[in-house]
């Protein structure tokens, strides 16, 4: 699926070329504050009242303003219900934004993916602001709130680059941030859900090939071998401490993680989570009971900002954090400024990236089981549509039925993106009862849906046409098949940067003048996060080396029309070449054939359709034997069908060996900025 990030870069496209990337308007299901009264429909939340107790616990505090953020306290893409306070306080529930409350006036930030969600879900006590710039806020509230008033924020909520905008923005205006202890959100919201009862589970040895232990040892050794000579490393990210200790839980759905922080020191262990659902068994496991190097100290979750005051308090201490992660209510404490090292990711997000030889292998098993799913879902739908019966609240119910049938699933990845004619130019949609549209033979259906497995996280997107698709729709399909190719079969050096590689996924659409807003991949995890940091093709992600997995998915919206992205994940594997070393490319691991009838193969070259017979080769090899265990017949013959090999035509062959040329060329170049 789609990751947050480029959304500047989406913004500012959107800007140049008028396209607001699916921003479409459906006047029937989204609310109209101009008429008295005002058209709200039955999707909107009315608010008046959470709005109203809000603003009263304000006064006392002498704050102008409360901003709310769209996170939690470890800064988390998702998270569990009873963080979702700006849900609860806007009605909007996509996965980023920012609201803010004035004793006036009330208004959220969000990107062009959900602007649509918001004025369904929205009642008219709120402005919508089509921005996600942290500047765009800070005007509002200089324009809101007069000189010398203070905003108020919670300070776990706030990461160290967010509370620094708003600090650089504000401060030259006379208004300054107000840390608030409480969150007021929380003070608001009788029924916020608890924290999850289940308890936390251990993984099984036959998907581990480093202890717990060996992960502590080595991450130590970063440790003692950073020149900056930190002596603790704090894990503010709930994958950290998971991925530390071979750990997983149930606290955020679609994300086996748990509420947990860990302080790890060169002699102590401290592990900050609910205690209470700590068995006996894992007490054990974590030798929770002794006070050696290997021992875990098990502390309140509660109790972490206390116990690093006292860890900062000691003499010849300084503790190192990754900053993308890290809570400034942590940071704010330690001091002074010598006891401080920080980078932008931790050790342990970077030693996670690359999987070792058993999450490679596991991982790929995971994705073979998973094709089976796909298949069985397009199979269906195949057959299905044409009877005119099928929404895509249904379509997305039922690849998720096929996932849960599969060895050792935990359920889907993320929400399903079930989509169809113009609800398939949001890039994030996904149907509700009162959304979801019937599927028809006329119209582009695009569905990106993932699972969760004890050995591996799985995310993949295919976009398919039942009837006859139009030349446009044929040629931007293509053309972002083309991208994902081009990206998937390119040699390159060990080290580069995805943000780099990037512009090869959209080169074919820029020749004829389309593009999308969204990025073009992400790190996927080993029964983790569908979107794993700091592996991808963003500024902010780290460079690509063997062993790291990663979503390539270029894609088309068409405004009110058709949505079109194919997503697959790949692994980096190195690669001979006559005359470098440490060269690597990308090993294509998700294994669904695409939509043959959505394909132009005399826009493709020749290397580019021997790719593709190649990969196609690759799905009968591994997917087939896969379909025969499982006793599925029809859906191997399904397979078979839809990956017969192209035959190169005559046109195709001759494609721009010079394009070609130009794409090595800029690969190069880009190569020689990293």
């Amino acid at each position: 699926m789609p990751s947050c990030g480029w959304l500047l870069l989406a913004l500012s496209l959107a800007a140049l070329t008028g396209n607001t990337f699916g921003a479409v308007a459906y006047a029937q299901t989204e609310r109209n504050c101009s008429l008295s009264p005002p058209y709200l429909p039955s999707t909107a939340v009315n608010t008046t009242l959470r709005l109203q107790d809000l603003r009263e616990l304000m006064l006392p505090l002498n704050i102008s303003a409360y901003i709310i953020p769209g996170t939690d306290a470890h800064l988390s893409e998702y998270i569990a219900p009873r963080d979702a306070r700006m849900a609860f306080m806007t009605g909007f529930t996509g996965s980023a934004g920012t609201a803010v409350v004035t004793q006036t006036k009330a208004a959220l930030w969000t990107d062009s993916r959900y602007w649509v969600q918001a004025e369904r879900q929205m009642d008219c006590n709120w402005e919508l602001e089509k921005d996600v710039s942290i500047s765009s806020v800070a005007e509002w509230l200089m324009s809101e709130v007069p000189p010398g008033g203070k905003i108020g924020f919670d300070s776990f909520l706030f990461s160290l680059k967010t509370q620094e905008d708003y600090s650089l923005n504000l401060d030259s205006s006379n208004r300054s941030l107000k840390s608030v202890p409480v969150n007021l959100v929380d003070e608001v919201w009788k029924e916020r859900p608890p924290v999850p009862p289940d308890n936390l589970t251990r993984l099984p040895d036959r998907v581990i090939q480093r202890s717990w232990q060996m992960k502590v040892e080595h991450i130590r050794n970063q440790i003692r071998d950073n020149p900056y000579e930190p002596t603790a490393l704090l894990l503010s990210a709930l994958d950290e401490t998971a991925w530390l200790f071979n750990l997983r839980g149930n606290d955020i759905r679609y994300n086996p993680f748990f509420y947990s922080y860990t302080l790890l020191t060169m002699d102590e262990i401290w592990l900050f989570l609910h205690t209470d659902r700590v068995t006996d068994e894992l007490r054990v496991y974590l030798n929770a009971s002794c006070n050696g190097l290997l021992c875990v100290q098990l502390k309140s979750y509660d109790t972490v900002r206390d116990h690093l005051k006292k860890y900062v308090a000691q003499s010849g201490v300084k503790v190192w954090i990754g900053t993308e992660y890290t809570n400034y209510a942590l940071y704010e404490i330690i001091t002074p400024e010598e006891k401080l090292m920080t980078s932008s990711y931790s050790p342990v997000l970077t030693t996670k990236a690359v999987k070792d030889e058993t999450e490679q292998r596991i991982l790929r098993d995971a994705h073979v089981r998973d094709a089976v799913a796909v298949i069985q879902l397009l199979m269906w739908l195949e057959k299905a549509v044409p009877e005119g019966k099928e929404t895509e609240l249904t379509a997305a119910e039922y690849v998720n039925k096929c996932r849960g049938k599969q060895k050792d699933s935990r359920g889907p990845s993320f929400e399903t993106i079930s989509a169809s004619g113009p609800n398939a130019a949001l890039a994030h949609y996904s149907p509700t009862e009162g959304t979801s549209r019937k599927l028809t033979v006329n119209e582009m259906y695009l569905v990106d849906s993932g699972g969760q497995y004890l050995d591996g996280t799985t995310d993949i997107t295919r976009t398919v046409h039942w009837g006859a698709p139009t030349a446009m729709q044929k040629e931007a399909f293509t053309r972002v098949l083309m991208g994902n190719i081009e990206i998937s079969r390119t040699i390159f050096p060990s080290g580069t940067r995805g943000v780099n590689m990037e512009m090869l996924g959209r080169r074919a659409l820029w020749e004829v003048g389309l593009n999308y807003g969204h990025g073009t991949g992400h790190g996927v995890g080993n029964y983790f996060g569908v979107h794993e940091w700091p592996v991808g093709f963003q500024s902010n992600n780290i460079p690509f080396r063997t062993g790291m997995f990663t979503s390539i998915e270029p894609g088309y919206y068409k405004e009110n029309d058709f949505g079109i992205r194919i997503e697959d994940v790949a692994v980096i594997v190195p690669v001979h070449t006559k005359y470098g070393h440490n060269y690597v490319t990308f090993d294509t691991v998700s294994l669904v054939p695409y939509d043959r009838k959505l394909i132009d193969i005399t826009l493709l070259s020749s290397e580019q359709l021997q790719w593709l017979n190649k990969y196609y080769k690759t799905i009968r090899m591994l997917v087939g034997p896969e379909l025969d265990k499982q006793g599925l017949q029809e859906e191997k013959d399904w397979m078979l069908k839809h990956t017969e090999s192209f035959v190169e035509s005559g046109s195709s062959a001759s494609v721009c060996s010079s394009s070609l040329t130009l794409v090595a060329l800029a690969v190069a170049l880009l190569h020689n900025i990293i």
